[in-house]
């Protein structure tokens, strides 16, 4: 790792980590306490306890990547971002799509009520997975016949939620690579169902395409809603071919998303009330430790932190994504795959 990113990370880190289990805390005391008296309550000042964590990974996009976020939508679809309930479908192109659901979710107001339908292994993870499982993340266990009631449990306890909120949901399953596309053609073939070419088959400077469905326009019935997603993967299929093409949605409109001085300004509370308590913290040891002591407590605690957040880092990885372009089929597989 470079030293410029070790500067930013280890402390950055030890921001992360010591603020996350105060904001876990809080949040561990509020479900206790406020939860059972007002789920209403609980889920209101939960939102604004998350954001507190959150916005610290978001202010590593805007104040030191310095990424650009373009989102293009049509004028209804950005006027309602944060507005109304809404189940976010999103490809799972990167190791980082998670981060730019955030980012757009707190640009449009509901940061700290932005949740996902995760595997279970998530709500283990010290400090970002105990937040997730104190602000209603839907947990899966990856079997249908245990899913199938975690997941109706799960909407039946989101219903009365008092905000607006996002419901995130990676339909590809699994990030996007070049080997995952070529599996997924070939299942398309197999099933005789349009072979995709930039998404993989759904399960059953950044750029953003939005587009807004309502709930009237969606079929009623269980079959009726699976065509329906098959569907809307196809036509996501031609749009990125559009895309990639060149051909960017002139009937879009674009909207270029700045940087709000939000999560710096929260970045800045957590430096400065954790610098002030460390001062006091060590110069409370100092009255009962000797100076070795001292120094082998910050080395074990700077250790801490570094497993901590490798784990963190890796729980986010997977296969690295690689993009569709330049990908070539073998003469075999494009036979299989040509329309017949």
């Amino acid at each position: 790792m470079a030293w410029p990113a070790v500067l930013v990370i280890v402390p950055v880190g030890i921001i992360f980590i010591l603020s996350g289990l105060i904001v876990n805390l809080i949040q561990a005391v509020l479900f206790i306490l406020v939860r059972p008296v007002s789920k209403s309550l609980h889920r209101r000042i939960n939102k604004i306890v998350a954001e507190l964590l959150w916005l610290e990974l978001i202010v590593l996009v805007d104040w030191w990547a310095n990424l650009k976020i373009e989102v293009y939508a049509d004028d209804e679809t950005f006027e309602l971002l944060g507005k109304e309930h809404a189940l976010v479908i999103s490809n799972h192109n990167s190791d980082l799509d998670w981060l730019v659901g955030w980012i757009l979710a707190q640009r449009s107001g509901c940061l700290g009520s932005a949740l996902a339908v995760m595997k279970k292994e998530a709500k283990v993870l010290p400090i970002i997975g105990w937040s997730m499982w104190f602000s209603d993340y839907v947990f899966l266990e990856r079997s249908w016949g245990k899913d199938e009631r975690i997941l109706q449990s799960g909407f039946e306890r989101l219903a009365d939620f008092p905000m607006p909120f996002w419901l995130a949901l990676f339909v590809e399953g699994t990030r996007f690579t070049q080997a995952k596309l070529l599996a997924a053609q070939e299942f398309a073939a197999s099933r005789g169902i349009p072979v995709p070419r930039n998404v993989l088959i759904p399960r059953t400077k950044i750029k953003v395409l939005l587009e807004r469905h309502s709930m009237q326009e969606l079929p009623e019935t269980a079959d009726g809603i699976a065509q329906w997603c098959k569907d809307a993967f196809v036509t996501k299929d031609a749009v990125l071919e559009k895309y990639f093409s060149k051909d960017i949605f002139r009937d879009k409109k674009l909207q270029d998303i700045g940087r709000p001085k939000k999560s710096l300004f929260v970045m800045i509370f957590w430096s400065s009330l954790l610098a002030y308590a460390t001062v006091r913290l060590f110069q409370w040891l100092s009255l009962f430790l000797a100076s070795w002591e001292v120094i082998t407590f910050s080395i074990a605690f700077l250790f801490l932190v570094t497993i901590i957040m490798q784990i963190l880092i890796q729980s986010s990885e997977s296969e690295r994504s690689t993009p569709a372009t330049n990908f070539t089929l073998s003469e075999g597989t494009r036979q299989r795959l040509l329309p017949r």
